[in-house]
């Protein structure tokens, strides 16, 4: 008679993959919870965000008499603009700040500081992309056209956008962990991108010397590519392209990706 298998016997060890989409998806689930439950009313507020801004502007565009800007729906413009801005912006500052709130997962070899930053930028990604349909949502039930002119065009400026964020956090993350005045230092000159990456006013309407200035910015490039994929006669800056986009995204990720291979020991060491 045959004898029977021993019970408890070990599994098959699980692959770097497996274990890679483990850990992200134990971190998604971790960074979702924490993000939408730190204060009361935390998932109404990203949503409030991009629309208290929204609103105010409508305001000050209705008092100016303007309908549209550069022949767009101007409540559109003002919701692309704003939401893919505030989702930009939301990548790079919270994955600046995901080393320092994982540490204490790092004692778990399966745990990397680059895990941290990726699962935030994809975190945030998705938030943005939620607020920025339900809005587009409310617009079209008040009658407003929101169907892209360029669906695929629509996605490539939206991915572009955030891959360009996912590069500067990754840089950002790095730098201010291992120096954090430099980091703050950082924050603060971020600050002006949001007028810098017309947001709020058409860059279009700058003189040339200092539109070209304007659109280094890479997050120009990706709302004015956004808002052009949506109006078939949107007046759109000529500098704005998805070569610089896509071209900064994967310079910046490189870079980002390299920093994070250099100094992963002394990030989880310190």
């Amino acid at each position: 008679m045959e004898s029977a298998q021993p019970t408890g016997a070990s599994s098959a060890p699980r692959n770097s993959l497996s274990v890679t989409l483990a850990v992200w998806n134990a971190l998604f689930l971790r960074e979702a919870v924490a993000r939408l439950s730190a204060t009361r009313g935390a998932w109404v507020l990203i949503l409030l965000e991009p629309v208290l801004h929204a609103c105010f502007m409508l305001v000050l565009y209705t008092v100016l008499r303007t309908r549209s800007v550069a022949g767009a729906d101007v409540a559109v413009w003002l919701v692309l603009g704003l939401t893919g801005y505030f989702t930009a912006q939301n990548i790079f500052q919270r994955a600046m700040g995901a080393v320092d709130a994982n540490k204490a997962l790092f004692a778990y070899r399966q745990v990397r500081p680059i895990d941290a930053v990726l699962v935030r930028a994809a975190l945030e990604a998705l938030l943005g992309l939620l607020v920025l349909l339900l809005l587009l949502a409310g617009l079209a039930f008040f009658g407003h056209s929101v169907v892209p002119d360029a669906p695929m065009e629509t996605m490539l400026s939206f991915i572009g956008l955030m891959l360009a964020a996912l590069g500067m956090g990754l840089v950002i993350s790095v730098l201010g962990d291992l120096v954090p005045e430099l980091g703050n230092f950082i924050s603060f000159l971020f600050r002006p991108l949001y007028i810098l990456s017309g947001a709020i006013f058409p860059l279009s309407a700058l003189s040339v010397q200092y539109r070209e200035w304007a659109f280094y910015n890479p997050y120009a490039h990706g709302l004015e590519l956004l808002r052009s994929s949506f109006f078939p006669i949107y007046h759109a800056a000529p500098e704005a392209n998805f070569q610089y986009l896509y071209g900064f995204a994967a310079a910046s990720i490189f870079l980002g990706l390299a920093l994070q291979i250099r100094f992963a020991q002394r990030m989880r060491a310190q």
